[in-house]
């Protein structure tokens, strides 16, 4: 078994002995769900883009809320799976080889745009430069909070 499904199975135990599974509903679930990615856009949302990302490496009051938050979303999500009888890591991997479809590499790769909205002008090489520009000029990429603070 797997780190996943036996965490699943000890959620399912503890739902079970409160008699909470009664509730679960793909229709109550999926607010719940909702409700918790709310609870985390509280956290940071009056936070700027740089105090989000110094605090959720450093700020041992915001890691623990934000562990705990991410925490209950888990929760929801498997419970919501559960409920609507998805194997979630089977359709993680399925839409992850449909996301390989839409976002190829030489023309997703440093933008952020949506599948759709791709054309062969934003392709870029594995170095992430792009393929219309003259070799040496690199294209701008924007480093992730954590790649430009040096965080793991």
């Amino acid at each position: 078994m797997s780190d996943l499904a036996d965490y699943t199975a000890e959620l399912e135990a503890f739902i079970s002995a409160r008699g909470w599974d009664r509730f679960d509903n793909p229709k109550n679930l999926a607010m719940a769900l909702g409700g918790e990615a709310g609870e985390i856009l509280a956290l940071l949302q009056w936070l700027s883009t740089e105090e989000a990302c110094e605090r959720v490496h450093h700020d041992d009051e915001l890691r623990r809320d934000l562990s705990y938050e991410l925490a209950d979303l888990l929760n929801y999500l498997l419970r919501l799976a559960r409920s609507a009888d998805i194997d979630l890591l089977a359709a993680a991997r399925d839409k992850l080889a449909v996301n390989e479809l839409r976002y190829p590499v030489s023309l997703a790769r440093g933008n952020a745009r949506k599948y759709t909205q791709l054309h062969h002008s934003d392709a870029k090489d594995s170095a992430g430069t792009s393929l219309d520009e003259p070799p040496g000029q690199a294209a701008g990429r924007t480093p992730t909070c954590s790649e430009e603070k040096g965080y793991r």
